[in-house]
């Protein structure tokens, strides 16, 4: 039988020698996980604050999710919606029913930039439009459709000229939104909380504000929850304190149960005007899929969702009090947090994994916490002595 250390040497050259090196190596091989927790291959825990980047809300290995997921296995895996399946029809329906706001119908795809690309193209499809405005520190993906809506150079230099026209404004300045958007923009896309660059909120009102000017000029608004929906923030939409009435809406990441899942939700007057066979998937909305979003949806209570708030101010608390000249400033909303620090973040971030936090980075030099939702206050306090010792390292 191979070592641990033979195991991780392993994974490790494979990953070289037969994988396309797109990603950073965090030099560390996980085999499992627990509750809040990752294991690696020589059996030490890691408290997950990362989450695979917000995909796995309830932590790892749920039981209720993974029975539900298993039970689905054994009877229908995928099964293309030119075919009828209950399941498909009953995620459909109670993802309407969570989100409210006047969206009416769901579009299920394989990840958030999917789900981006589907609400571009049903936003052209509606207005007859193809000019959009987004917001600079946007992050909606790199398909190319979606990186055409992506702001950071670095992701888009290489591939312009992109798809349709973007231009981008500040985010957060309804001012510079009024001045840009015309009867020639078919949609404004923007993000509750910019999570990509930062964890960076804007100031309260502005999705108010951006929802009137867009109604008021005949644009749409595409609302991307796909980081900040399914309660990360406390509310099961981010942006549902703000906006009352949706055209379209992106959700991604944890939606279900950890499976590769996009959703686009449209407001009835959208999805009038989308034809058949003009969008579609072949595993979009596959039975296993659909089993993992009713499980996820059934998890999210209100009850889970207060929880994630008091959590998460308490997080937000402790860590403001840990700010000092090494770090510029904590922000966030519900268990979606970011601490910005002077500099040295990816050293901050190995020494946090050293010592048993998985975290992730953000903007130029932000650290990034996406804590699963079921973390406990022993296991806050855990966190938060490592970032203080790890703070002190600096």
């Amino acid at each position: 039988m191979e070592s641990p250390t033979q195991l991780f040497s392993n994974h490790y050259q494979n990953s070289r020698a037969f994988l396309v090196d797109t990603y950073v190596n965090r030099g560390i091989s996980f085999s499992r996980g627990e509750g809040c927790y990752l294991i690696d291959t020589y059996g030490h825990r890691y408290l997950d604050l990362a989450t695979n980047y917000g995909v796995n809300i309830f932590g790892h290995n749920h039981p209720y999710i993974n029975y539900c997921l298993k039970e689905q296995v054994e009877r229908l895996i995928t099964l293309h919606c030119s075919f009828n399946h209950e399941l498909r029809s009953q995620a459909a329906e109670k993802l309407v029913q969570f989100c409210g706001g006047g969206l009416s119908q769901v579009y299920f795809s394989n990840s958030g930039a999917e789900a981006i690309e589907a609400a571009l193209k049903f936003a052209v499809l509606a207005t007859g439009k193809k000019k959009f405005t987004a917001c600079r520190g946007s992050y909606h993906g790199k398909t190319l459709g979606a990186l055409s809506a992506t702001f950071s150079p670095k992701y888009r230099h290489q591939f312009e000229p992109l798809l349709w026209e973007f231009n981008f404004i500040p985010y957060g300045d309804d001012q510079a939104l009024e001045e840009a958007i015309n009867e020639q923009v078919a949609a404004f896309l923007v993000e509750p909380i910019q999570g990509e660059s930062g964890i960076i909120l804007p100031a309260p009102g502005y999705l108010r504000k951006a929802a009137e000017i867009c109604k008021k000029n005949g644009v749409l608004m595409i609302v991307d929850e796909i980081q900040s929906g399914l309660g990360r923030t406390g509310s099961f939409l981010a942006s549902s304190n703000e906006v009352e009435t949706y055209d379209i809406l992106c959700l991604g990441k944890g939606l279900a149960g950890g499976l590769p899942v996009g959703a686009t939700l449209v407001a009835s007057t959208i999805a009038a005007k989308i034809t058949k066979g003009i969008h579609t998937s072949t595993f979009g909305g596959n039975p296993l899929v659909c089993a993992g979003i009713l499980a996820t949806l059934n998890l999210i209570t209100g009850g889970l969702l207060m929880r994630v708030k008091e959590m998460g101010n308490y997080f937000l608390r402790h860590l403001n009090q840990l700010t000092n000249e090494k770090v510029i400033e904590v922000r966030g909303s519900g268990l979606m947090i970011g601490m910005e620090l002077k500099e040295k973040r990816d050293f901050f971030l190995k020494i946090l994994q050293n010592r048993g936090i998985i975290a992730l980075p953000a903007g130029e030099n932000t650290v990034r916490f996406l804590p699963p939702f079921i973390i406990e206050r022993n296991q806050v306090d855990e966190a938060l002595e490592i970032i203080s010792q790890t703070i002190a390292h600096l």
